[in-house]
């Protein structure tokens, strides 16, 4: 299964609990279809302490959603935009986005 998005997007939430919420994503796994959203999704997790002096306690982390609930954020005219892939002369294979105006490979 492969996913529209890539380490390193901007993107903003369309469903859920976080809707309208934009963040960086910071893992991808396109084998369950899902990423990891800085910022969104976040769960509380029980955490022990593993060695001695650690702290364990609860903490805030990011959890997984389906790569479906978001939309790549354009880096140049900064709106969300589904994406449309291009092969170059060259063989190489670049992403563009779709709005009119902007056309913007990244």
């Amino acid at each position: 299964m492969s996913v529209h998005v890539k380490t390193g997007d901007t993107v903003v939430i369309l469903s859920g609990k976080d809707k309208g919420k934009k963040g960086k994503v910071l893992a991808v796994s396109p084998k369950e279809g899902k990423i990891i959203v800085e910022g969104c999704n976040m769960i509380k997790k029980h955490v022990k302490p593993r060695k001695m002096g650690d702290k364990g306690g609860i903490i805030d982390a990011e959890s997984a959603m389906y790569a479906c609930k978001a939309m790549v954020v354009c880096p140049k005219c900064g709106k969300p935009t589904r994406i449309a892939h291009k092969v170059n002369s060259d063989g190489s294979k670049v992403r563009l986005c779709k709005h009119s105006d902007c056309g913007e490979t990244f």
